[in-house]
């Protein structure tokens, strides 16, 4: 049963690439990193009711398995090549996979990624996730060399998974013919990786990372790599019309600041080049919107709409928190 679910998963994924030597059938994969490239890796797990809720659609877990693993690539400015995947199922579930392995590739072939190979189990539901790029030698974007006097920009809105994760937990019935409902939840469910938009940045951005535990804790991360601190303008925020309309000021505010899960890019350039990178990031189609700067310091401080500082407890998302 096994390998009949192994060969479901490949006939699914199937994306022929030159660097492909050996892919999924052999004991490990044989692949060839282009001459001028270094290779970037990064891998994420997703566990069921923690990084999605139970009776999710299985294509839309497929999707975000991999999305959230190309949104560490694009926080890099990196290319997507392969991945691989260990899958961990409480039964051999054909329909599960045959769902979860379309919803990959509605999102991999547009990238010529390849599934190079990976493991499944039995065990509560669990999909590990490692994925492989490319970036000229040198190239990569990093979360250190944030700069005092930088402008700190957001790719997209902030918020709208968080927003969309409260709604599908309220219970009760819920209005899926409202389309703001599903913004929400297609932000939660199929979040876009700013491959593009990172790429763009390379050269430009003097630090990058995509904004997965929330903006607070993610900004925080690149200020302590920089040994710098952040200033930010709520005011600032970018967030969705739908976020807005279905939530007050201030809960559309806490989300957009702690909320997690919306795997934009959170950037750093020189002011002097804010306006050119906010032009090319919108012929990119998802835009960028200046939030806030860098100062010295350390860690992440916030202004309300009143020039006060927030006094905020939540930074985000933290698996091992109490």
């Amino acid at each position: 049963m096994e390998f009949d679910l192994i060969d479901l998963i490949r006939r699914h994924t199937a994306q022929s690439r030159d660097d492909v030597r050996m892919g999924i059938g052999d004991d490990a994969a044989v692949l060839a990193v282009p001459p001028g490239q270094e290779l970037a890796v990064a891998i994420d797990t997703l566990v069921e009711g923690v990084h999605f809720p139970p009776g999710t659609a299985p294509a839309d877990i497929g999707w975000k398995a991999l999305a959230v693993n190309l949104s560490d690539l694009a926080a890099m400015g990196a290319s997507p090549a392969w991945a691989l995947l260990a899958l961990t199922l409480p039964s051999p579930d054909p329909v599960f996979i045959e769902g979860f392995a379309e919803g990959f590739a509605q999102l991999a072939q547009p990238y010529r990624l390849a599934l190079i190979g990976g493991d499944t189990t039995r065990g509560p539901m669990t999909i590990s996730m490692a994925v492989h790029g490319f970036v000229a030698p040198g190239k990569a974007l990093l979360r250190a060399g944030a700069c005092v006097g930088d402008a700190v920009l957001v790719t997209g809105t902030l918020g709208d998974a968080a927003a969309g994760l409260q709604l599908l937990q309220r219970g009760g019935p819920v209005d899926e013919s409202d389309a703001r409902y599903r913004f929400l939840a297609e932000r939660l469910n199929r979040p876009t990786p700013r491959l593009a938009s990172g790429m763009a940045l390379r050269e430009r951005a003097t630090s990058c990372i995509d904004v997965s535990d929330g903006l607070l804790a993610d900004l925080g991360h690149i200020c302590a790599a920089s040994d710098v601190a952040a200033e930010i303008e709520s005011v600032l925020l970018p967030r969705s019309p739908a976020l807005l309309s279905l939530f007050d000021e201030t809960t559309a505010r806490d989300f957009a600041l702690s909320g997690g899960d919306d795997y934009e890019l959170c950037f750093t350039v020189p002011m002097a080049r804010v306006a050119e990178v906010q032009a090319d990031l919108a012929r990119l189609g998802c835009g960028a919107t200046r939030i806030g700067r860098i100062v010295e310091g350390s860690g992440v401080r916030v202004r309300d709409v009143d020039g006060q500082w927030l006094e905020s407890t939540r930074q985000g998302w933290d698996h091992f928190a109490a």
